[in-house]
């Protein structure tokens, strides 16, 4: 580990094997998971973990009015004048 200012970081020097992988450390993996995204920046490569979001933060974000049982009949209503409107 190394500590550069404030922030505590560790470094591992990789080489790149000739089909393109690099070997991440197995602590590495399990801490952030195994997909990755791949940055590429004007001066370096940045890795960062892929955090697939969590459905359930989702729910409840939107309101959404009361719809009533004529749902159906409402939208064939729309459609059907949306539909005259372009025929005319």
């Amino acid at each position: 580990m190394q500590i550069y200012g404030d922030i505590n970081m560790n470094v591992e020097v990789k080489r790149i094997d000739s089909q393109g992988r690099i070997v991440l450390p197995k602590e590495w993996r399990k801490k952030w998971g195994s997909e990755v995204i791949l940055i590429e920046l004007d001066d370096r490569i940045e890795i960062l973990p892929r955090k697939k979001p969590k459905l359930s933060e989702f729910f409840d974000i939107i309101e959404v009015e009361d719809i009533g049982e004529d749902i159906e009949k409402d939208l064939l209503k729309e459609l059907g004048e949306d539909i005259n409107e372009v025929h005319r």
